[in-house]
């Protein structure tokens, strides 16, 4: 079995046999014996006892990512389309919508395309340390641009639903405020790596980037559980608040609709609701 050069970048699996063709790679071979020399300075030595993935997979990965590229663009543009085109949706609670749609259109625009050519290209990163860096950074910043929208857009619900009349109804202004918090808020968490707290290396399979979540040092460490706390647990507790809050006033709504109902004695208060 032997390894060849793929393009210059990294050696590529083929293996001969005089009674048959096994597709991987020879033992011994780690995944980072396969990284181009440019970026594997960035490689985690944790990577090294570890061997490359089938390149099976990075041909089925980078397919499964173009069918979820083109739903996923197909799906947020319809839904900004509608947004922009008519003017009788943009209400203060759709603009979170709208916020929510754009984040995740610019990141499968910057994700999506890299990855889906790193897998066809011999499945490791084939891109210069900065675009590593800025292409992680990136998908921070949408992604908790994302998340934190997802944050208000919850608590907006919240708002309308079980506090209802007597809620100070969400203004333009006020929905605006939010999206800027989301996206200074995303964009404050995302640059520290760039000025030495924490930073951003190839991950997994080595096909995309994203934090460094495997050196242990005070620096990295502080910098992912700070990351996780105020950009995962402190937005994930605000959605699931708003969303068991929800269910509570429904159920209570529910049951009061039934005992009135039955005071009445009607099986429903709802006009049509055998139909």
């Amino acid at each position: 079995m032997d390894l060849v050069t793929l393009n210059g970048t990294g050696p590529m699996a083929l293996a001969y046999g005089a009674q048959e063709f096994s597709f991987g790679y020879p033992a011994g071979v780690s995944v980072v014996d396969i990284v181009p020399d440019t970026i594997k300075e960035l490689i985690h030595p944790h990577w090294s006892n570890y061997p490359p993935v089938n390149p099976m997979w990075h041909y089925l990965l980078g397919c499964v990512f173009m069918v979820l590229l083109f739903f996923s663009f197909l799906g947020n543009g319809l839904v900004m389309y509608l947004y922009l085109t008519n003017t009788h949706l943009r209400t203060p609670a759709n603009m979170l919508v709208f916020n929510l749609t754009f984040s995740d259109f610019l990141m499968q625009l910057t994700q999506y395309p890299p990855y889906i050519y790193n897998c066809f290209s011999g499945g490791v990163w084939m891109f210069s340390p900065f675009s590593c860096e800025l292409y992680a950074c990136l998908g921070a910043i949408f992604g908790l641009c994302s998340l934190w929208t997802l944050a208000f857009v919850s608590f907006d619900r919240y708002t309308v639903i079980v506090k209802g009349v007597s809620a100070a109804p969400l203004t333009r202004n006020g929905a605006m405020l939010r999206i800027l918090f989301c996206w200074i808020y995303a964009i404050g968490w995302s640059l520290p790596p760039f000025f030495g707290w924490g930073a951003y290396i190839p991950e997994g399979i080595l096909d995309s980037c994203s934090f460094d979540y495997l050196t242990r040092d005070v620096n990295h460490r502080s910098y992912g559980l700070c990351i996780f706390a105020f950009d995962y647990c402190v937005p994930l507790a605000t959605i699931v608040f708003a969303y068991v809050f929800i269910v509570k006033a429904i159920f209570a709504h529910e049951k009061a609709m039934r005992e009135q109902a039955k005071k009445m004695n009607v099986s429903n208060l709802r006009s049509n609701a055998d139909a």
